[in-house]
């Protein structure tokens, strides 16, 4: 056991989680304490001798459960499945084993079967887990890198398993029985699970790489999914997804704000003014005892920001305030505004509650606007221009988020045109592909004068791109 818990060590560690000697020590002296039999209390006996930092929790209960179980659960799961397959096409998977146990006792001994076909046949679960692993080791699995290795390990562990040969011992069994007298029925219903069990011994070994992928480069594969989702259209979101999403967002606005806190240090200690610095130092023979520098003072700019939360755009709107709010330190003042046809100020909301909890809140129907009715971007904007134009000065940047679809309503462009003539700049940010602009019911081709910036943005690196230009 002490073996295994070094291991885990290990693999805790390659995966960025810090954990010291003494901390591991630590892990040896509470699990002497403790049952096994207790999964729970193991698992938090480990977490709280190896673990110091609350964001380091979701990777270790991930690695945990990679590690020390999960594996056999597939494959009692991946084995029910079949079964149950079996069932919906009307074999009685029981009563044929039962004939086939007693045909084969009166069977020679010459047709004796191979580990893997007999794991196979009986569905001998920890057998079978047992050869996938010696055959997994065997085919080197644990050095596996990236997703483009998965097939080629699964093949190696297959060919490591024997697989095809234990498929052609159970055919060679399958016509033996045939000829000892085995109904034509039975003999057909053999064959199907001869070929489901192949199936799903397939499906099994590879679910063994993807987990030996996930445990063995953890680190990576958090990178690369995080990646996956900056790229993955915000409209095909799963609710998982969103949910990795605002991690994924945060991470990506501490990024800015580093880069951002660099370059206002730079802008404050200033660049070298050669022209000032010779004349400064004539006295000395031009020999640069006092050194000038150029100051360049770069104001934080205000912010508008004007969210359409139809159901349409609900996802995009989410992670563009979770992503300005991250980032609220690069502005000088930030006013949000979310509309549908009604236009509501939500200014409030994050300066009483959580940012998450205040988009929650601010996207729900009935809360602050009506998120239900038919979009009308005319009306949010004029009632903007009637009620919220003094928020606007020359150091404003004003940024829209929403599709333009007006459902045939008048647009009043001329709002726009009066809220762009009092701004610094503005940002609009449209999820629909540039091609769909103006047609239908979208009036994007009327606001399209009155905008400094207009882009696409579907995904959270088009966002990423937009605000980078804004901010930095």
């Amino acid at each position: 056991m002490e073996a295994k818990i070094v291991e885990f060590t290990n693999l805790l560690r390659k995966s960025g989680v810090r954990v010291s000697v003494s901390e591991a020590i630590d892990a040896f002296t509470s699990v002497d304490e403790l049952s096994f039999q207790d999964r729970d209390l193991f698992k938090n006996a480990l977490r709280a001798s190896m673990i110091k930092r609350g964001d380091e929790i979701p990777t270790y209960d991930e690695l945990f459960d990679l590690f020390w179980s999960g594996f056999y659960d597939n494959l009692r799961e991946q084995f029910g499945d079949m079964a149950a397959q079996m069932g919906e096409s009307g074999i009685d998977l029981e009563e044929l084993m039962k004939q086939l146990a007693e045909m084969m006792q009166q069977m020679d001994g010459d047709m004796d079967l191979g580990d893997l076909a007999k794991a196979l046949l009986t569905q001998n679960l920890n057998e079978l887990e047992n050869l996938i692993r010696q055959a997994a080791e065997e085919a080197g699995t644990q050095r596996i890198e990236n997703m483009l290795q998965v097939g080629f390990f699964s093949r190696r562990t297959m060919e490591g398993l024997g697989a095809e040969g234990a498929g052609e011992e159970l055919e060679s069994l399958a016509q033996r029985l045939e000829e000892m007298g085995l109904s034509q029925e039975q003999v057909d219903q053999l064959r199907e699970l001869i070929g489901k069990l192949q199936e799903t011994l397939r499906k099994v070994v590879r679910n063994f790489t993807e987990r030996e992928l996930q445990t063995q480069n953890h680190d990576y594969m958090e990178k690369f999914r995080r990646e996956m989702l900056t790229e993955k259209s915000f409209y095909h979101l799963t609710e998982e997804e969103i949910a990795r999403m605002r991690e994924v967002v945060n991470r990506l606005a501490q990024r800015i704000k580093n880069v951002l806190s660099i370059r206002r240090k730079r802008l404050k200690h200033g660049k070298l003014d050669l022209h000032q610095t010779l004349r400064r130092n004539m006295a000395r023979g031009g020999i640069p005892f006092e050194v000038v520098f150029k100051q360049r003072r770069k104001d934080r700019p205000k912010l508008v920001i004007m969210c359409d939360v139809s159901s349409s755009v609900a996802n995009v709107s989410r992670f563009m305030l979770q992503f300005m709010y991250s980032l609220q330190d690069a502005f000088t003042k930030m006013n949000s505004y979310v509309f549908v046809s009604e236009l509501g100020c939500v200014t409030p909301l994050f300066k009483e509650k959580d940012v998450n909890a205040a988009i929650e809140k601010a996207l729900d129907g009935g809360d602050v606007i009506n998120v239900y009715t038919r979009s009308n971007f005319g009306y949010a904007f004029h009632e903007f221009w009637k009620n919220h134009l003094s928020a606007i000065d020359n150091r404003t940047t004003v940024m829209i988020l929403g599709d333009a679809r007006n459902n045939y309503n008048d647009p009043k462009a001329w709002c726009l045109r009066d809220i762009h003539n009092k701004a610094k700049n503005v940002v609009w940010l449209n999820p629909e592909s540039p091609s769909a602009w103006g047609f239908g019911d979208s009036v994007m081709d009327r606001y399209l004068p009155y905008c400094d910036v207009v882009e696409e943005c579907r995904n959270l690196r088009q966002l990423a791109k937009i605000v980078d230009q804004i901010v930095l």
